[in-house]
């Protein structure tokens, strides 16, 4: 009877064994008619005994089930492509356990091909601003060509789009781990005929400029990627609220980069998100240094010296960033008014005093400093219409400084070139 019981047990093994070839053969069959849905559901149909079939056997099962997906993937399924890539690195893994090769080669070279069709695919998918499917589908052709270290940067950029901060997270801290750098070189020449210069592969720029169409042919290395990374890294985690992580990866950043001004006027940003307004304007003035020649940074210095109260400071600030930029009309505003803030501090002292002598004297005194003040501010404002004659904010303020004067001459005049 036991005996029995074990012909029995063997000849259901090789039934089994025989549905499952069956099954397998009636998938190829119907892929090969192009009807990736029936050949799924044979597959589907062997599925809950593969586990028991030969390494052979099941290599060839995950191969054809790469394959099934992969198509349906293409014919719209989205989400067949993680069942595909699942599949083929089953293969891989089952051929490598049993050292019997057969399925690897191709099964490597099809998630090639699944790779470029979710590149191709989260192309669409980021053009219909469809953010985090485009950056699920770049991660994943990322980690079926690891080579490809762009797919993960682009899928890192894609899920700070979609407003998923915590995945974009995660791949910019992977770029950061894996020494990223995205620098590549580009090939330009300038178009003869309209004179603009452009980019394209080295080859056909060096046919161009045999050809004589183009010329000036310039070979360059892009810039690192790496100050950018970490500097994304520290913005998200502002973002998130984790302020403290944030300060630590600007100081690893900076550490790193240290001629990079942008990570010091983030920095800066940030302490000034936190209320710790010194530790701001010591950073801008780091970053003054580093960069001369920006007026934004000169400017924000002299707003963040007005609100801590510092005027003489603001004023320098001020003046540089005029010095910089001529026709940098906020800051001639804020230069300006300095002295008018300064001019109506005083006017609150001329209104506390009486009627004494002495008071009257005082309030004479006061009040020729405060028309001073008010002239200084008057002088910014006209210097700036040599620049800016029609800018309607210069206009007004100057305008309201002549009315606070008595000049009515001015005021006037002023009045009608508002058009008033």
């Amino acid at each position: 009877m036991k005996t029995n019981m074990l012909i029995m047990a063997a000849m259901l093994i090789g039934l089994a064994g025989f549905a499952q070839k069956s099954e397998i053969k009636a998938a190829e069959k119907a892929m090969k008619s192009g009807d990736a849905a029936t050949a799924k559901a044979s597959l589907e149909s062997a599925a809950g005994a593969i586990t028991g079939a030969d390494e052979r056997t099941q290599a060839q099962y995950y191969f054809l089930r790469g394959q099934v997906y992969a198509d349906l993937a293409k014919k719209g399924d989205m989400s067949a492509f993680g069942e595909s890539v699942d599949s083929y690195k089953k293969v891989v893994s089952l051929e490598e356990a049993s050292g019997k090769i057969k399925y690897t080669g191709d099964a490597k070279a099809q998630m090639s091909l699944v790779a470029n069709d979710l590149v191709n695919t989260a192309v669409e998918d980021n053009k219909e601003k469809k953010y985090k499917e485009a950056a699920e589908k770049l991660y994943m052709a990322y980690q079926l060509s690891p080579q490809d270290t762009i797919y993960l940067y682009y899928a890192a950029s894609s899920a700070v789009n979609s407003g998923d901060y915590e995945m974009s997270l995660d791949y910019y801290k992977e770029l950061k781990d894996i020494g990223y750098d995205g620098s590549q070189m580009e090939y330009r020449a300038t178009n003869v005929e309209t004179g603009e210069v452009e980019v394209m592969q080295k080859t056909q720029r060096d046919l161009m400029v045999k050809s004589g169409t183009y010329s000036n042919p310039v070979d360059e290395k892009t810039e690192s990627k790496r100050a950018e990374i970490v500097r994304n890294i520290a913005l998200i985690y502002t973002q998130l609220g984790n302020n403290e992580e944030a300060l630590e990866a600007y100081k690893a950043a900076r550490a790193d980069n240290p001629d990079d001004v942008n990570l010091v006027l983030n920095e800066a940003n940030l302490y000034y998100q936190l209320g710790d307004k010194d530790k701001f304007k010591a950073l801008m003035a780091e970053a003054a240094r580093m960069a001369p020649e920006n007026p934004d940074l000169h400017y924000n210095i002299g707003v963040i010296n007005m609100e801590q109260g510092d005027i003489e400071g603001a004023r320098a600030a001020y003046r540089k960033a005029i010095e910089v930029n001529p026709g940098y009309v906020n800051a001639q505003l804020n230069l300006s008014t300095t002295y008018v803030n300064e001019g109506n501090a005083l006017i609150d002292d001329m209104n506390a005093l009486g009627t004494s002598r002495a008071d009257l004297a005082r309030y004479d005194e006061l009040k020729a400093q405060k028309d001073e003040l008010f002239k200084e501010g008057v002088v910014v404002l006209e210097d700036a219409l040599k620049t800016n004659p029609d800018n309607e904010a210069i206009l007004s303020q100057l305008k309201n400084i002549y009315g606070a004067l008595g000049d009515n001459e001015n005021y006037m005049r002023i009045k009608n070139l508002l058009g008033e």
